[in-house]
């Protein structure tokens, strides 16, 4: 595994790179030192032409992350809050930016922090343990990660709006129901599911796969038409690629592509 600060990892499986929280002593909180290794990792990955998707995972047996180090910051004066804000965005956006499409895998808690890391992703897979939730406004603050902005794109304002204001915890077979995770495996399963969706996810063009992305992302809330001429500027974009002259040559010749990523 390649290390990122201490509490950061990244495994290499093909195409597929596992993007790896590794601070079990702390069920994952984001201390600055992780926020720090997150972000040099996002940096890292997003610059690699040859990965096609990431898995986000946790290494502990419990949680996958229970958010803020509030340890960390109750010794913090205001300024040194102040200070880590940078570092801590930095991770989220690092997360929420990367290229291609990313997986969250989803056991034990995902709270605060930890659950916009994993809204920041394109697809949740979670098992049968998993418990989800926004609980900031218990602890003075707000959701500060992204979850304002992206807990209504994925499930509406007025269901966020519940979740954010009650600060509740929502179970698995819930947080399925509601939309919260976008798929449920097996308790303990999360994170073959999430490489395995990865892996399907990875026989694709890295070129179609980053556009279409790219598409989706910056056309969500714009009217129809903007939204239509944002789609046809990623279209030109890879109409003329080595993939597309690739998919086309293979679908014909009755073949696997071999993608040149460009």
């Amino acid at each position: 595994m390649e290390r990122f600060g201490e509490f950061v990892g990244v495994d290499r499986h093909g195409f597929v790179a596992e993007l790896v929280l590794d601070r079990p002593k702390a069920m994952n909180a984001v201390s600055t030192a992780l926020a720090d290794g997150l972000s040099q990792a996002c940096a890292e990955l997003a610059a690699d032409r040859s990965v096609r998707a990431v898995v986000l995972s946790s290494t502990h047996e419990r949680a996958f992350c229970v958010g803020a180090d509030l340890k960390e910051r109750n010794s913090f004066t205001d300024a040194d809050l102040m200070r880590q804000r940078p570092h801590t965005r930095a991770a989220y956006t690092g997360v929420l930016e990367l290229p291609m499409p990313t997986i969250a895998a989803v056991h034990g808690f995902a709270l605060g922090g930890g659950f916009e890391l994993a809204l920041a992703c394109d697809l949740i897979v979670a098992d049968g343990t998993a418990v989800v939730g926004l609980p900031e406004v218990s602890v003075g603050v707000i959701p500060g990660g992204g979850g304002t902005q992206l807990l209504p794109r994925r499930v509406g304002a007025a269901r966020a709006a519940e979740l954010v204001f009650t600060a509740r915890r929502v179970p698995a077979a819930e947080a399925a129901e509601l939309g919260l995770v976008d798929q449920l495996a097996a308790d303990g399963e999360d994170r073959t599911e999430a490489l395995a969706l990865a892996a399907r996810i990875a026989r694709n063009s890295p070129v179609g796969l980053r556009a279409a992305k790219r598409a989706m992302r910056l056309g969500h809330g714009l009217d129809l038409r903007t939204g239509l001429d944002l789609e046809d500027g990623a279209w030109r974009s890879v109409a003329f690629s080595g993939d597309r002259a690739e998919g086309v040559a293979a679908f014909n010749e009755k073949r696997d592509p071999d993608w040149p990523g460009e």
